[in-house]
């Protein structure tokens, strides 16, 4: 069944996502470990194309149709342990990435938001607001808030817990160095993308505001690593998090492309200013992984939306 999907969908790209990773023997719920990102990468080899993003944003913006089977991988956020543990598999298999850094964070003025909620999280004796049957609902009022007023939300979390959030982010939510980055460029297999300055959810800010995200980041890393910014993506990415009027920003601002956080397969007709992808972080099952790379997701999902069902996205 997988093999006929990819048969089917053989003429769309995929563009995979990830967030984190872990060392061998090592889980945490949002990260692939070393074991199953050799899983997946063998899978790919076997099956598909793996090209640089940048690649099939050129073919989307001249017309030309994508070659099957094609795959891009990318990595949000900025975080070391792509580099410790994602880089040196990229190096051996050969295969190419688009990192998307959030600026601030790999100039170490500040560490992500989103990651000191998940600290708090896995302290003793979290809030209600922090247990796992409730944080993604926690995450989607914080993500309607204004940034000045989140921080806030944020640090009475903080407070009502007793505890301080470090100024500085532990280990696991540790960014690269610019030297890090620099290194990985250039290998010539991975390509550095923006994602913001502070990573702001866009649709929380005013124009001037996240025309600001979007240039002085850009700015910012092509400053440090002496290197071209072409590609861009969305914090957080789904649908309420920005506007189509932002997709005109990015364009504006210079990028050639831009990657969200819907699912979907990647068509010739796609806009390259909002590409879907699938989210991989968190998912190390390899049938699950194989069903939405192979595209039966992508057609169960089609089918279970004729129904009027919903469907979980990978």
């Amino acid at each position: 069944m997988f093999a006929a999907a990819r048969t089917m969908s053989a003429g769309m790209a995929r563009i995979l996502m990830y967030h984190n990773f872990s060392g061998p023997g090592k889980t945490t719920i949002d990260a692939v470990s070393v074991s199953a990102i050799r899983t997946q990468l063998e899978y790919l080899r076997r099956n598909f194309h793996v090209v640089p993003l940048t690649h099939l944003v050129e073919r989307l913006r001249s017309g030309q149709p994508l070659e099957n089977n094609s795959v891009a991988l990318t990595i949000d956020d900025g975080r070391r342990n792509c580099y410790e543990f994602f880089f040196p598999l990229l190096k051996e298999f050969g295969m190419p990435a688009t990192f998307f850094v959030v600026s601030s964070f790999i100039r170490r003025d500040d560490w992500l938001w989103t990651d000191k909620v998940l600290w708090l999280s896995e302290q003793p004796f979290p809030l209600r607001e922090l247990a796992p049957d409730r944080i993604e609902s926690f995450f989607a009022e914080l993500n309607q808030m204004r940034p000045e007023f989140r921080n806030v939300r944020v640090e009475s979390i903080a407070a009502q817990m007793g505890i301080a959030i470090p100024s500085e982010p532990p280990w696991r939510y540790a960014p690269c160095s610019w030297s890090e980055l620099r290194e990985m460029a250039d290998s010539g297999l991975v390509d550095i993308g923006s994602h913001t300055v502070t990573h702001p959810i866009l649709a929380s800010l005013t124009d001037g505001e996240s025309w600001q995200e979007l240039t002085v980041s850009r700015a910012q890393i092509e400053e440090d690593l002496g290197r071209k910014v072409s590609c861009f993506c969305f914090p957080n990415g789904k649908p309420p998090d920005y506007q189509p009027h932002h997709l005109r920003q990015v364009r504006d601002a210079g990028y050639t492309g831009a990657v969200v956080a819907r699912f979907g397969l990647v068509s010739s007709a796609a806009d390259p200013y909002e590409l879907p992808r699938i989210g991989v972080s968190g998912r190390s099952d390899a049938l699950y992984f194989s069903k939405c790379l192979d595209g039966a997701e992508y057609y169960q999902g089609k089918l279970t939306r004729s129904f009027g069902r919903k469907r979980p996205e990978c």
